[in-house]
Formats: structure tokens, sequence, C-alpha cells
């Protein structure tokens, strides 16, 4: 395939939105309070638009820029990410408990300190809430993602970044450690062309269609490089059009309820104390 016509992560996220729109894209539980939150495709998409336009118009981004992502896996650790492909922007995933060099910080609650303390231009903070409520208090120095992020168009129109742009980097002090597949994480910098290409390959080696629904099981912990140091656990279903759920693992009974419950037929996660000959769902390796 021609550059002129190589797919990217982002062509990937509009794909899949164009297909159907209204479908279930991502399913999240809130590890502390056990609330659910259903996104569809367009919901996250708007999600996702706001941000871009609010990272180009509000924070001054430009193609090339490193958007560091000191956050858990959530579902607005996805739209962050999809946001930095739509803006031409690198994603850098930050280790646990750590914010990674970049020209803009984005923070949860616990590492915004040291986002304020680090060399970023820009330090975005942000609550997690399930519903994307502002933070309970914000420093006068960082924007908050919950209260700014409204503000934005729904739309965003720019031209696309360049296929061989790099758009996800996993920085040494992010690599180690082992991802939701169980594979090494590793320091990596992947273009969006390469991202796709990966997605597209696990998608067919994995089998799935869009009959599935892939639990990604998580702890509080894990950062977005527990997607893979090319975010196959995320891209893989994604060049499929497939709904996510994404569980905090802790307790074993409430996990299994849960799985039953969103009729997941796919994990991606240890699931504490289930036999893997006791379970139907297909494990993704």
């Amino acid at each position: 395939m021609g550059a002129e016509t190589a797919e990217t992560a982002l062509q990937l996220w509009r794909s899949a939105v164009a297909a159907d729109p209204a479908r279930p894209f991502v399913t999240a539980y809130d590890e502390a309070t056990g609330g659910r939150v259903e996104l569809s495709f367009a919901t996250v998409d708007n999600w996702v638009s706001k941000t871009a336009n609010m990272l180009v118009d509000g924070l001054g981004a430009e193609p090339g820029d490193r958007v560091g992502l000191a956050l858990p896996l959530h579902w607005q650790s996805l739209v962050w990410l999809l946001a930095c492909f739509t803006t031409g922007t690198t994603a850098v995933a930050g280790a646990p408990g750590r914010v990674p060099e970049c020209d803009i910080a984005v923070a949860d609650a616990e590492r915004l300190p040291a986002a304020l303390d680090s060399p970023a231009r820009e330090v975005v903070g942000t609550s997690l809430h399930p519903l994307g409520a502002p933070l309970d208090a914000c420093p006068p120095a960082a924007v908050d993602y919950g209260v700014e992020v409204r503000g934005y168009g729904d739309r965003f129109d720019a031209d696309p970044a360049a296929p061989d742009a790099a758009a996800f980097e996993v920085p040494p002090e992010a690599a180690g450690g082992t991802d939701l597949l169980g594979g090494a994480i590793t320091a990596v910098t992947c273009t969006g062309t390469e991202l796709a290409a990966s997605g597209r390959r696990k998608l067919e080696e994995w089998g799935l269609t869009a009959a599935d629904r892939v639990a990604i099981i998580t702890s509080a912990p894990d950062s977005p490089a527990a997607l893979g140091s090319r975010l196959d656990v995320l891209l893989g279903p994604l060049a499929g059009g497939i709904a996510l759920v994404l569980l905090p693992g802790g307790d074993s009974a409430s996990l299994q309820q849960r799985l039953d419950m969103e009729r997941a037929t796919a994990t991606a996660g240890a699931r504490p104390g289930t036999p893997a000959h006791a379970d139907p769902r297909r494990p993704l390796t």
C-alpha cells in the first residue's frame, strides 16, 4: 500500500464511527463508586473533537508536540489518545505514578502536582469522574479538563497528520513490566500507520468480529502503555468496530458478575481467582 493511501490509527477510528455512530463503543465501571457509564461511538467522537479543539485552540498544540498522558486506563485516556491522533500530536504514555517529558501534560489528581513541577508548558488536570465532572480543587496554574473542554466545538476540522509522523510513544521510563496481554512493555515510538497495521493484524489473529465484546480488565496503576506498546488492545478491536468494556480487576466475584452481565466474549487482563478452563471467554494473547 503506497504512502498516499496508508491507513492510520485515526482512520481506524473514523471508519468505526462512520459505520455505526449509535453503537456502544466503551462501557466503563468506576473502581471507587462501582458506577457504570456507557458511551457510544458518536458520544466518544464528540469528546474527541472537543478535546482536539481544546488542544489546538486552548493549549496551542501543533503537530509533533508531545502530549504526556499521566493517566490510568479510563475512558478519558482513550479520548486523549484519539484526540492526539486527530491533532497530529504524539501521545506519550506515562509510567505509573510518573509524568513523562512532554510539551503538554495531562494528569490525574494524584499526579497533578508532579505535572505542575515538570517542564511542560501547559498542564491539564482531570478528575476521571465517570461523567467527566470537574476536579474537586484545581490549582490556578492548571487547566481543569472537565470544566474547559465543554466549551469547545463539537467538530474538529484540520488536515490529518502525516502517516509517518510519530503518533504514540512509550518512553524508557514507562517500559518494563507486562501489558494486559502478558507481553513485555517496550520503549518504542510508532507512527499512525504502524499502529493501524498492528491493529489490523491483531484483529485477524484474534478472529474478532463485530459480534464480539472485549473486556479490558485493569488495575489502578495501569497506564496507557498497558494497552500494548502498539496499543493493540485498543486498536485491534477498534479495527473491527468492536465494543469495549473497561473493568477494574478488584473482587473476583464482582468481576465475573460484570463479565456475565456485559456479555463479554473476550478478555485482556488478569482475572483473579478464575481458572482459565472454567471461563468460556477467550483471553487475547
